[in-house]
């Protein structure tokens, strides 16, 4: 038993009627045939498999049907057998490949033979294919039989580059383009044509094929034909199409798109891995990968995409397509398809598109490595999606009528600012009444004694005694309560790096203890629970007002209207950041100076400010003299960007001396200015 022929040889068409994906062609064609305007010449140009040829045999069916003018070869004559599909063929009717007879002798050979007369049809036809492989003298040649020809001859050529042909041949011919055929009707065809071979085929597969076919008729159908003869008992199905055409499975572009949109680097790369390891092409998946991100952007910019068949994807998959899209913004899927297209073109001819692939992945997953506007807009996005896993816009707030909302706690209004260094120092103003402050920030300071190892501590801390309460904010009437549980511990252990990184601006103290002292406990519901790894630097996280800082970054980063709360915790660490060790203080000799005179007596309580002052003067006579800044805090830009309350001996219009002698009891002997 003979094998079948293939399937584009099989179901090619015999009639205009039957060419798909070309009625910008056919239509004129069968009206001027009907019409019995038919010109001596015609161009068929456009690409590969797309109908050139068929549509030239039609055509010549036609001219010498014998029912002629007709639109649409009857079928039953004896030049329509002969020219039908599986028929023995016409001596009328000539096909010439240009690719093997393209020259100047071809050229003469079929001059001399056109002035003949047809045996028994009525027109002699010549069929040219590829003729954009003739050359210049045999399209010369032609020139003259082509411009005049008898009136027994018609001549067609077809070819897929119409710009090489000569000018003045195309000048001479009625050109009509052909176009690839659209993938929708190129897929029920597909279905039609599986259902007369009685194969079952998978729905999920179709769009594979018609993708590996390119828009070509004749292409489409050899891959076809490909997989109907692998076809098992249960037909083509998914599975099989992926591994005969080597495509990526749906399965691990979904897991590495869901890994984009979570910015889970491990599961990315360990898909790279599996693709690598499962032999599978880096390029093929590249390419793959930038389609999948293609249809997400169009199926973010029309959710409808699937459903319309704006996509041509099958009816889960379209549902999944919707799903992914939310997770991303436009910015960052734009963004995120741009890299993936660049990587594809560095890929052709690299000696290792592995490594391509992986700096790829990368990219795409730090935007904030990326200062353009593209990298810009991609963190923006970033930021709204963490703003709706909070539970939409931050809720609006309106401060205590007693005091005006803005960034900062506002300082008493009669205090003056602090003055440049450079500049000549005003004269003190009176100061108003200094606002209750804890405890341990109110006491005086005495000068600390050497300890053999003295602890590193932020202040001195006396008896706990409860800090004032902030005064209440109100929420507006119109203001809709946060929604309870929007972000779960693993969500905000994630986000805390942004959150600390957005204190820093607000208030460097805050953003020293988030990094060196603290760590996320626990969250419920709109309660965020810190642990500190000690009690001294608790107390001055509260008492320094910190703790609004870290509400305000919280709200403005991921939109979350959370109450501060915290507890210690002795095995705390910094989230974020890598953990601040301080190295042990040495021993500290005390130097010989000359006897002071007696000390006065201690002065009454000094303010807040004072105190804040006197404290860090403690610390830093503690400290060794070449002890490296980062062994601490950095006090000198802590009191750089300073909150308005943590005020010095400048801020008070007192000097140096009398700081020293009011807090400590010292007594500055002589001050030896060089000229």
């Amino acid at each position: 038993m003979e094998s079948p022929l293939a399937l584009y040889r099989r179901y090619r068409p015999e009639t205009f009627a039957e060419v798909i994906g070309q009625d910008h062609v056919t239509e004129p064609l069968r009206a001027a045939l009907a019409n019995n305007r038919v010109n001596h010449a015609y161009l068929f140009s456009g690409p590969r498999g797309c109908g050139k040829t068929t549509s030239a045999r039609i055509l010549a069916r036609a001219l010498n049907c014998e029912q002629a003018p007709i639109a649409d070869p009857c079928g039953e004559c004896e030049s329509c057998r002969d020219l039908a599909r599986g028929g023995p063929g016409s001596i009328d009717v000539i096909e010439i490949d240009a690719a093997s007879h393209g020259g100047v002798d071809d050229a003469r050979d079929l001059r001399e033979k056109a002035f003949f007369a047809p045996v028994k049809s009525r027109y002699k036809v010549y069929i040219i294919d590829e003729a954009h492989m003739v050359t210049t003298q045999g399209f010369n040649a032609l020139l003259k039989l082509v411009e005049e020809p008898p009136p027994h001859l018609r001549f067609i050529f077809a070819t897929t580059e119409p710009d090489k042909v000569l000018a003045t041949i195309r000048s001479r011919t009625h050109h009509y383009p052909f176009r690839l055929i659209p993938p929708r009707l190129l897929s029920s065809y597909l279905s039609e044509l599986c259902e007369k071979e009685r194969v079952r085929i998978d729905p999920a597969a179709l769009p594979l094929v018609v993708r590996a076919g390119g828009g070509s008729a004749r292409d489409t159908l050899s891959v076809l034909d490909q997989l109907l003869g692998g076809a098992g008992p249960e037909g083509v199905t998914y599975d099989l199409a992926t591994g005969l055409l080597g495509y990526t499975p749906d399965t691990l572009l979904d897991d590495v798109v869901d890994a984009f949109a979570a910015g889970d680097g491990a599961a990315v790369f360990g898909v790279v891995d599996k693709v690598i390891e499962t032999g599978q092409d880096p390029r093929r998946f590249t390419e793959d990968l930038l389609r999948r991100l293609r249809d997400l952007v169009i199926v973010a910019a029309v959710p409808d995409a699937p459903a319309t068949g704006l996509i041509d994807v099958s009816e889960d998959q379209g549902e999944r397509l919707v799903a992914q899209a939310a997770r991303f913004g436009s910015a960052e899927l734009s963004r995120a398809a741009d890299i993936a297209a660049t990587g594809l073109t560095e890929m052709r001819g690299a000696t290792a598109p592995r490594l391509l692939l992986e700096l790829l992945c990368a990219r795409i997953l730090l935007p904030g490595a990326d200062h353009a506007t593209d990298g810009v807009l991609a963190r923006l996005d970033r930021l709204e999606k963490r703003l709706t896993i909070a539970g939409g816009a931050p809720t609006p707030t309106v401060a205590a009528p007693s005091q005006p909302a803005q960034d900062r706690p506002v300082p008493p209004p009669a205090r003056p600012a602090a003055p440049d260094p450079a500049a000549s120092r005003p004269e003190p103003e009176p100061r108003p009444e200094p606002r209750p402050e804890p405890a341990s920030a109110v006491e005086p300071v005495e000068a600390p004694a050497p300890d053999p190892a003295p602890e590193p501590v932020a202040a001195p801390v006396a008896a706990p005694v409860a800090a004032p309460e902030p005064e209440p904010v109100a929420e507006a009437p119109d203001a809709a309560p946060a929604p309870s549980g929007g972000l779960t511990l693993v969500d905000v252990r994630r986000l805390w790096p942004d959150i600390v990184d957005a204190t820093k601006s607000k208030r460097r103290l805050a953003w020293m203890h988030l990094t060196q002292n603290c760590q996320v406990v626990a969250v419920d519901g709109q309660v965020l629970t810190l642990g500190f790894s000690n009690v001294g630097a608790r107390d001055s996280f509260v008492s320094a007002g910190c703790d609004d800082v870290l509400h305000r970054a919280a709200v403005d980063v991921v939109g979350a209207d959370w109450k501060i709360e915290t507890i210690v915790d002795p095995g705390a660490q910094a989230e974020g950041t890598p953990t601040v060790t301080r190295a042990a203080v040495p021993e500290r000799q005390p130097e010989p100076e000359p006897a002071p005179e007696p000390a006065p007596e201690p002065a009454p309580a000094a303010p807040s400010s004072d105190a804040s002052a006197a404290a860090r003067e403690a610390i830093q006579q503690t400290r060794s003299p070449d002890e490296k800044p980062d062994a601490g805090p950095d006090w000198a830009s802590v009191d750089a960007e300073a909150h308005p309350d943590d005020l010095d001996a400048e801020h008070q219009g007192i000097s140096s001396a009398e700081l020293l002698q009011r807090e400590l009891g010292a007594q500055m002997i002589e001050e030896i200015r060089h000229q």
